[in-house]
């Protein structure tokens, strides 16, 4: 099949444009010829993290001071939608590390910056979010993995759930309970991977994402320094929510490009197919379809993007965010079945990559927070007024 056609984007300078044109390189040589066989085998890919890394993809939206890109949000997150159309896993993956770096970089002290963040942006370093447990999911503030102060240390028990990259991880953003305030009783910890009591459980066996590790991440006894107390004790659940806003226009952008790399193998397909003497993008039936496609694949870049300025404008945008999460991660899953529909039988077979690009979209309906979540966080927006 003929190469997909570049996405045409309107990008804040030059050094974005290199950036992207940097993206599309290793999308061509680094994932596209590795992520089919990554994904059959449930095989981790680590060795393409620490060549992202390396690359200075690890660390886009944060403070060149600390090693970081020193990137707007908006082009942070279209690199995450170039990496998505043919390796969603990986898109993820970076989504996640950068959820994982959230709470210091934005809620750490100066010396607590210097000390860490350099490392954990830089490119070696993979991290992992710890807010899920098995009881509390949507209710997060339910969560009783907790953290009891002895000395110098805080001592941690409890355990995790649904951690990406749990057990691969070298460092944790952990949201724990240091008191019984509900969610003012949460904390935020940073705990490196190496933790002693700090255990991953066996990964799950997943429909999709299944080069993404997700596995339980438990704690016993695990003895964290004080001194890796991010922000102030209970202080951890604004530092959940506002990373997660976040982390929302992550996985939006990984739900467009997912949808835009559908569309494309769609496209193709219907190119070069012919039946009754003709290829069948010119039928009016799947024309529409395919017009339908496409347009959802562009109304969910527009709005992430919107979404993505305000944030860098300094403006709110946890309404925004949700929108997109909600509109983008629902937008993937009609267009990935449409696609595998305009391939008919090839579409259901693993030849194709459409098959597995549906499977993966369903995943994005929930991660970050259910849709009906998202649905209810805007709602309590629009009631605010």
């Amino acid at each position: 099949m003929p190469a997909a056609p570049v996405v045409e984007r309107h990008l804040p300078s030059e050094e974005a444009e290199a950036l992207l044109e940097l993206t599309r390189e290793l999308v061509r040589g680094e994932l596209a010829a590795k992520a089919a066989s990554y994904e059959a085998e449930s095989r981790f890919p680590r060795e393409v993290f620490r060549t992202l890394g390396k690359a200075g993809l690890l660390g886009l939206p944060y403070d060149e001071q600390y090693g970081g890109g020193g990137q707007p949000y908006e082009v942070y997150l279209q690199v995450l939608e170039e990496l998505a159309t043919v390796w969603a896993t990986v898109a993820e993956g970076v989504s996640v590390h950068t959820l994982a770096c959230f709470p210091l970089a934005s809620f750490g002290t100066d010396e607590q910056r210097a000390r860490w963040l350099p490392d954990m942006v830089g490119g070696e370093l993979l991290g992992a979010y710890c807010l899920s447990e098995p009881q509390s999911g949507s209710d997060a503030a339910a969560m009783t993995t907790r953290a009891v102060r002895d000395g110098e240390d805080y001592v941690v028990n409890g355990e995790k759930a649904w951690i990406t990259h749990g057990g691969e991880a070298d460092f944790y953003a952990l949201m724990c309970r240091t008191s019984d305030e509900g969610a003012r009783g949460i904390s935020c910890l940073l705990l490196p991977g190496d933790t002693g009591g700090l255990s991953a459980g066996t990964p799950e066996r997943k429909m999709g994402f299944k080069g993404s590790t997700t596995a339980a991440v438990r704690f016993d006894d695990a003895h964290i320094p004080a001194d890796r107390l991010i922000g102030e004790q209970g202080q951890g659940f604004k530092i959940a929510l506002a990373a997660l806003d976040g982390g929302r226009l992550g996985i939006a952008a990984c739900a467009v490009g997912l949808a835009q790399g559908a569309l494309d193998a769609a496209l193709a397909y219907a190119r070069e197919r012919r039946q009754f003497g003709t290829a069948i993008l010119d039928f009016q039936g799947l024309s529409f379809m395919v017009a339908d496609m496409a347009t959802q694949v562009e109304a969910g870049r527009a709005l992430y993007l919107e979404a993505a300025r305000r944030r860098d404008r300094g403006l709110p945008y946890g309404k925004q965010a949700a929108m997109a999460k909600l509109f983008c991660t629902d937008a993937a899953m009609r267009v990935t079945t449409d696609a595998v529909q305009v391939l008919g039988g090839y579409g259901y077979v693993e030849d194709y990559p459409v098959e597995r690009y549906m499977r993966e979209a369903k995943a994005l309906q929930i991660v970050e927070g259910t849709n009906q979540i998202q649905r209810m966080v805007i709602g309590r927006h629009l009631a605010r007024g």
